[in-house]
């Protein structure tokens, strides 16, 4: 990226617009006024007139120009057309900058579009933004569009690219806009338009014969788009909405060079050998049933194991770490939820059994989370500042009504079970408690192999956020938001902001994780609430005698047991370290002669809680072994004559390779260590 900033006024024999200008500057001001950009180094560019992004950027270099994706003034990313008519800070955007490849991708996402209707010109077009990998396009057509198209449409995206089309910017009315959509029979376009503000700007972008309704910033022709791939298509309804028409999303990438398009195709290569979805069904970890439901995964015994592995360490963890373990009803009255505010602003995404709106009879909903039920283990009776901190923690099932679009695999679901906990708290206690959930989250993640590939977002409310989903003022938002700030800021952590990311009752901090797709979700959240002590009555007695309201901290320590399954599978390619494998070791006989030997050394590691088998098919070692490696199992040992005879084994670690011949003690001595150290 290369930043300029615009500095200090000076003046100099010029004439300049009067868009420079403030109404107060005298007339002979406006004769001697220029626009100054400096760069951060100090060097500077003076200019008597407005310029558009790319002028200035070919006034630096022209090879500049000729990289030049987009431009960001003032911290927004703007279009290379954009006019520069005032002072302000100015950067010049290339692929390697986020608003720089996003621009590069989204010209490529119209260029794909443009292709789709040169080829099939009754199709529908919806939208096609970029995204973090690539970008895609909507279409709405009669003969869905399959992956056998996808070839033919590169080779046209190739046409456009050659034809080094001038990509043009314009406006339209309200009116024009919507008449120009109707009469091209585009009723996506006419639904967007509709939908945005009155005073909203409507810009459209042209290149050749097609044309798109485009809020941009796009480059400034076809030409630079050397190398894409249109990878693969999938369904999505309009607007993530079930009750819409389902289109088909084309996904796509595309690059500047051909070999970080070859390396990016190589890296899809893995993921789609590591994808959780796949491997996790292949390896028999989880499946699922049309007849039971989507998002409702069964865990296979391999998976069943793994997440009742975790389950068991993080209780015993939490457990040390002061804990009180609770279990409550996984079914509540609406009443509950309107306490909470959840009724208000989560009936949609609950599971709902009764009629909502009939007040007459009982109605009932399917807990989306846990803070509501463990509340009234605090409530049970009067608590003193001596009950305080209050740390409760529960291996939660929960129930969220997902859309089907968002479904995949065990990352998003619609029946989960996580390690949620409440800590309630005196004001005082609060900083110290949140760091204490987030070194034990951290701790937890570290354990499993997730916490370096990990991300921290400080979530935040917003203010002007349309559908009003927050509760409380702005004063107490404010509030908590700056404290929660100082908190982050004074462990030194390292995040971003989200905007509109908070819960509806407070901020939180998202521990976020990519699958191997690039999709990112959150993990692990820790809250600060500030508002739902209130709405329970939850009060403690403090020190002087007044009753006061606790703080309340919602967390997780390792998060969504399935979704941490996921990760994991596509973290160690379905080889999960040996303290969490559900099958810990494979015994090989070479013979059935064996068979008893291997029967002493199978009840040997059982009776230290190892999990072993003895492969007694009637097959030959080697296939024997193949199918153990292929079934990534941790550790494999061999037994012939010779083990028998000597009384040992002949172990191999898929982590540490060929071990040779160890004696049935040191084998398990080895284990034990490995899994109390907990090797990944």
């Amino acid at each position: 990226m290369f930043g300029f900033q615009c500095s200090v006024k000076r003046y100099h024999t010029f004439f300049v617009s009067d868009s420079f200008l403030p109404d107060t500057v005298s007339e002979k001001e406006k004769e001697t006024r220029i626009m100054i950009i400096t760069l951060k180094d100090g060097s500077k560019k003076e200019y008597a007139e407005a310029k558009s992004v790319i002028d200035i950027a070919s006034d630096i270099s022209e090879g500049l120009a000729r990289v030049a994706c987009a431009g960001e003034v003032d911290g927004e990313v703007v279009d290379l057309r954009h006019v520069v008519d005032k002072d302000c800070e100015l950067s010049i955007l290339t692929f390697e900058d986020e608003g720089g490849k996003g621009a590069f991708r989204h010209t490529t996402s119209h260029i794909m579009a443009q292709a789709i209707k040169r080829l099939y010109p009754d199709v529908k077009l919806a939208i096609g933004p970029s995204i973090a990998d690539g970008f895609y396009y909507d279409i709405d057509s009669e003969n869905p569009i399959t992956t056998e198209d996808l070839a033919k449409i590169e080779v046209e995206m190739k046409k456009v690219v050659k034809e080094a089309l001038p990509i043009t910017r314009f406006t339209k009315s309200r009116e024009e806009a919507i008449a120009f959509f109707k009469e091209k029979n585009e009723p996506y376009k006419v639904e967007l338009i509709e939908d945005l503000p009155e005073d909203a700007e409507i810009s459209f972008y042209q290149q050749g014969e097609f044309v798109d309704l485009c809020a941009g910033p796009h480059l400034m022709t076809t030409k630079p788009v050397k190398a894409f791939k249109l990878t693969s298509i999938a369904g999505a309804y309009w607007r993530g909405s079930e009750k819409n028409k389902m289109l088909s999303r084309v996904y796509a990438t595309a690059y500047p060079k051909a070999a970080d398009l070859e390396a990016d195709v190589k890296q899809r290569e893995d993921a789609k050998m590591r994808d959780h979805n796949k491997l996790g069904r292949e390896l028999e970890y989880f499946t699922t049933v049309d007849v039971i439901g989507q998002g409702l995964p069964i865990l296979l015994p391999k998976g069943a194991r793994v997440i009742q592995l975790l389950q068991r360490w993080v209780e015993d963890v939490e457990q040390k770490h002061g804990y009180l373990l609770t279990k409550t009803p996984y079914v509540a009255k609406r009443e509950l939820y309107k306490i909470s505010g959840h009724w208000d602003h989560y009936l949609d995404g609950m599971f709902v059994l009764g009629d909502p709106n009939d007040e007459e009879k009982e109605c009932f909903a399917l807990r989306p989370m846990t803070c509501p039920f463990q509340y009234q283990v605090f409530l049970n009776r009067q608590r003193s500042y001596r009950d305080l901190p209050m740390r409760l923690g529960e291996t939660s099932t929960l129930f969220r009504n997902e859309d089907s679009g968002e479904m995949h695999g065990l990352i998003r679901v619609r029946q989960f079970t996580i390690s949620e906990g409440h800590l309630i708290l005196r004001p005082e206690q609060l900083e110290e408690e949140f760091k204490d959930c987030l070194e034990l989250a951290k701790e937890m993640l570290g354990t499993v192999g997730l916490l370096d590939d990990c991300t921290f977002r400080f979530s935040q409310w917003d203010p002007a956020n349309p559908k009003n989903k927050y509760e409380g003022t702005k004063e107490q938002w404010d509030y908590a938001q700056e404290v929660m700030g100082k908190i982050l800021d004074h462990l030194g952590l390292e995040y971003t902001v989200g905007i509109d990311e908070a819960a509806f009752y407070g901020p939180k901090l998202d521990i976020q994780y990519k699958n191997v797709y690039g999709k990112e979700d959150t993990l692990v959240t820790i809250q600060i609430d500030m508002l739902l002590a209130k709405r329970f009555g939850m009060e403690y007695v403090d020190v002087d005698g007044t009753k006061k309201t606790p703080y309340i901290i919602h967390r997780t320590s390792l998060g969504c047991y399935e979704r941490t399954l996921a990760y994991m599978i596509e973290k160690y390619a379905g080889a999960m370290p040996l303290w969490l494998a559900p099958e810990q070791v494979r015994i090989v006989p070479v013979a059935d002669r064996h068979i008893e030997y291997c029967d002493k050394l199978l009840s040997a590691l059982e009776s230290v809680g190892i999990r072993a088998s003895i492969d007694d098919r009637a097959e030959k070692v080697g296939k024997k072994v193949r199918d153990a490696r292929l079934e990534k199992l941790p550790v494999w040992v061999t037994v012939g004559d010779k083990e028998v005879e000597n009384g040992t084994v002949s172990v191999s670690s898929r982590r540490e390779g060929d071990l040779g011949s160890m004696t049935q003690a040191e084998l398990v001595a080895k284990l034990l260590e490995d899994v109390a150290k907990k090797v990944r």
